[in-house]
């Protein structure tokens, strides 16, 4: 089977550069891929209505070339983690677990068993990843659940208890809201960095990855430096308005 670049980059201990991508236009997913990000992020969850036709397309773009293709999927359960599995998608961000028992049900939908409960019909996913993908899926393919909740931050020993279970995934704004805070990322507020550094701790204390939300690049090599791995660093319609704006400026100023 296909090795997964990004966990062997989490073994070597060396940074990964993660791409989010709010739109699944074709040619503006092969953009992203031909920049170099370690990992894309197809957000069916708050992308541009993504559904699973529109993600599987973006995975065969993705494959072209070395990057990562992962999925948020829209929600914990276990038909769309399936569908983006079987069309391609090595790693899953799962929103909004709370518990331990929602930490069981993401990563048994990411698992064959005995370690979970994911059906075996690997479509497209075959040619991506090799015939033997049944014997090697466990243990390349990623699964990540988001921490968004205060509610979570506390149980997050127990979530992490999980067998199968690779790691989390901060979202900082829904996590400020649930502490009665204004959503923002890269937030300011004491309490706030003190949740998600106590999911990094729960992270480094089993074995696991933890991943946050950032404003780009300057946040991004400073959620590195704490530990944090798996970190967004820009996407498709941020880089697109941004640089609309830059050249704007540029040619208003002048």
């Amino acid at each position: 089977m296909r090795e997964n670049r990004v966990k062997a980059l989490w073994r070597e201990g060396k940074p990964v550069a993660v791409g989010w991508l709010g739109s699944a236009d074709g040619y503006v997913v092969e953009t992203m891929a031909q920049a170099g990000f370690d990992a894309l992020v197809v957000d069916m969850q708050h992308g541009m209505a993504i559904g699973p036709d529109r993600a599987a397309a973006a995975f065969q773009v993705i494959s072209t070339t070395d990057t990562v293709p992962v999925a948020r999927v829209p929600w914990n359960d276990p038909v769309p983690i399936q569908y983006v599995l079987d069309a391609g998608a090595y790693g899953v961000i799962v929103p909004m677990v709370n518990s331990r028992d929602e930490a069981i049900r993401a990563v048994g939908a990411c698992r064959y068993p005995p370690l979970g409960y994911r059906s075996n019909g690997p479509n497209r996913v075959r040619y991506y990843a090799g015939s033997d993908y049944f014997a090697n899926a466990n243990a390349q393919v990623i699964c990540l659940v988001m921490i968004e909740t205060a509610e979570a931050v506390e149980r997050i020993d127990e979530i992490a208890s999980v067998p199968g279970l690779d790691g989390f995934y901060i979202g900082p704004t829904d996590l400020a809201i649930s502490m009665g805070l204004p959503p923002r990322l890269d937030h300011p507020d004491p309490a706030h960095a003190a949740a998600c550094q106590k999911v990094l701790d729960a992270a480094r204390r089993h074995g696991l990855v933890a991943g946050i939300h950032c404003t780009g690049a300057d946040e991004g090599r400073r959620r590195c430096a704490q530990g944090f791995n798996f970190n967004a660093i820009g996407g498709d319609i941020g880089f697109i308005a941004a640089g609309a704006r830059s050249t704007l400026e540029r040619f208003r100023s002048s």
